[in-house]
């Protein structure tokens, strides 16, 4: 297969390991610190990965050193910002209000990668956006688009207009600073920025809040968190940004929904209706437009 094969299914499987995440957040809220999450999840990825990295960092420490600013942005907008913000905002907000905020990221991309990357989005990527965002308002609304009007936003959803407007910020930075460093290499360098960057915040909620519960249940979280929602996404995230570009790669946050309700159906036994197979045939309609449409 194709680097950009690969691109896709990397993007597919980031999906799918952010829609575990929305759920760990959303059955977390109220019983797992927020921040305390965040950091212990960053902190045993960067000790998951340490060991296999730690010969890459002394090997690329000179272009790492020339680039240390850059790493340090990058660190601070995605690892020390977005998931906790997504964490911190799912406290005080619904699920279904917090996926509709998400949505905002490929229009934050679409404005960075025009004012830092002077590009404008394809055509196919503006349609194969449209496509997504009706298949994903269908699923959200359940084939009621007046439910839109109904909704109420709060301080959550402030929250994670910052969030979305980081991530979109740090996609497109990604594309600009390219480092002819190894995936693996450059997550470890943003770890080893990120979870510092954390301290702070986190012996605040300490104090305030106290500490995380040693339960089953948090342990879970953390588990899970720190191999597949940042380990393996972020890497695979970052190679999809590498190889498709900012613009087409964001159009895959709209898949994170989807994949959420279809792992509700699957695990909580939530009713399957016709507005989730429809929504979710016009989002992929919609990614197969943008990534395969010339």
């Amino acid at each position: 297969m194709s680097a950009r094969h690969w691109a896709v299914i990397g993007l597919l499987t980031t999906a799918l390991a952010w829609a575990g995440n929305a759920l760990i957040a959303r059955a977390s809220a109220g019983t797992l610190p927020p921040i305390s999450l965040s950091f212990w999840r960053w902190s045993l990825a960067l000790l998951l990965l340490l060991p296999f990295t730690i010969k890459g960092l002394w090997q690329y420490r000179r272009l790492l050193l020339d680039n240390w600013l850059r790493v340090v942005v990058l660190a601070a907008l995605s690892i020390s910002s977005y998931n906790t913000l997504l964490y911190q905002a799912a406290q005080s907000t619904t699920a279904i209000n917090l996926t509709l905020v998400g949505t905002g990221l490929p229009v934050t991309a679409f404005f960075w990668s025009v004012v830092l990357l002077r590009q404008w989005p394809a055509r196919a990527t503006l349609l194969g956006a449209l496509l997504g965002l009706c298949g994903l308002l269908l699923i959200l609304t359940g084939g009621q688009p007046a439910r839109l009007f109904g909704l109420h936003f709060n301080d959550g959803d402030l929250i994670m207009l910052v969030a979305v407007l980081s991530w979109g910020l740090y996609t497109v930075l990604l594309q600009r600073w390219v480092m002819p460093v190894p995936g693996l290499v450059l997550m470890t360098a943003m770890l080893l920025c990120g979870v510092p960057l954390l301290v702070p915040f986190f012996l605040w909620e300490l104090v305030h809040l106290g500490s995380m519960p040693i339960t089953w249940q948090a342990a879970s979280a953390v588990g899970y968190t720190a191999v597949f929602a940042s380990l393996v996404a972020y890497v695979a995230w970052n190679n999809g940004v590498k190889v498709l570009g900012s613009a087409t790669a964001s159009l895959f946050s709209y898949l994170v929904p989807a994949f959420t309700a279809l792992l509700g159906i699957m695990l909580l036994g939530e009713q399957l209706y016709w507005y989730h197979l429809a929504g979710g045939a016009l989002t992929f309609m919609g990614l197969l437009v943008a990534t395969r449409w010339r």
